[in-house]
């Protein structure tokens, strides 16, 4: 059983900064992508950023050219770099991995993050 702990989520203010990490119980070279997902007040669950196995990263519209998604494979570490943050941010942050044989998806608990204007 895989598991996934996130850190560094709490109170931030517009036009600040936070950085989120996620920790994993094995290598994350070992799982096919990973990512940061949210869940917004009212709003369903969307995709922040991913990052392949490989490195190819992508982005949520919403976050693109403020958020940066990055990895240390030693360490075991997901991170979450959130620039420029807008009240819009304002959600529960979840750590995904997946992997592809068999096809399986683990999540972290989840940690809030809250933007005040």
């Amino acid at each position: 059983q895989v598991q996934l702990v996130e850190s560094g989520g709490g109170l931030g203010q517009s036009g600040g900064s936070l950085r989120l990490s996620c920790t994993a119980s094995r290598s994350i070279f070992s799982f096919t992508a990973m990512g940061w997902y949210r869940q917004g007040p009212g709003h369903e669950r969307e995709l922040v950023a991913r990052i392949s196995k490989g490195g190819n990263t992508n982005y949520g519209d919403s976050v693109k050219a403020r958020f940066t998604i990055s990895r240390d494979i030693a360490k075991n570490t997901l991170s979450l770099q959130m620039n420029s943050l807008k009240p819009e941010d304002t959600a529960v942050y979840y750590c995904n991995a997946q992997l592809e044989f068999p096809p399986l998806n683990y999540w972290g608990q989840g940690t809030q993050v809250t933007v005040s204007s």
